[in-house]
């Protein structure tokens, strides 16, 4: 063991990290439904949360800490779309669902974002957010070789006329 400390060998990719959120924030549905337990929600969002963004790959960090409002909203539309579909008013039904569901579970929504952002910043998320923003001056920077104006050629923008005229009698 090195002076760090043991490291985990599993790394993922924001991609992977992402999914873990998506399928964790699922199985909360699931479970909340089958225990009647709302807080089942939240609890398997936040856990999933630092579970990825421990597990991501350091330069993938700036990736992951925009998802997560998109992970809940995602999971939660999904199982509010399946809920609407068997009902009568769909589209009431579904719009009252997210309403609900999202509306309860904000707090869980900002812990885990709080959550991911405060481990990636700690994990160099700030060195990330450096890279990109140097490698957007860089190319800010460069000129771009101007194109010389070209006239298109004569009679370019003019229709052509296929046949002869008609005459009247």
């Amino acid at each position: 063991m090195t002076g760090k400390g043991k490291r985990s060998a599993v790394r993922l990719t924001a991609r992977g990290a992402i999914a873990l959120i998506l399928l964790a924030t699922l199985a909360g549905y699931v479970l909340a439904a089958l225990f009647d337990l709302q807080a089942l929600i939240g609890l398997a969002f936040v856990t999933a949360c630092l579970l990825g963004v421990l597990l991501v790959n350091p330069r993938e960090l700036l990736s992951l800490v925009v998802t997560p409002p998109l992970v809940f909203f995602v999971a939660t539309l999904f199982v509010e779309l399946g809920r609407a579909l068997s009902s009568v008013g769909i589209i009431q039904s579904l719009a009252l669902g997210l309403y609900g569901s999202l509306s309860h579970g904000a707090p869980w929504l900002f812990a885990g974002s709080a959550v991911v952002l405060g481990v990636a910043w700690g994990r160099g998320l700030r060195d990330n957010v450096r890279e990109l923003r140097d490698e957007l001056r860089a190319g800010a920077e460069v000129p771009r070789p101007r194109q010389p104006f070209v006239p298109e050629p004569e009679g370019y923008f003019e229709p052509k006329v296929y046949g002869t005229p008609r005459t009247e009698d």
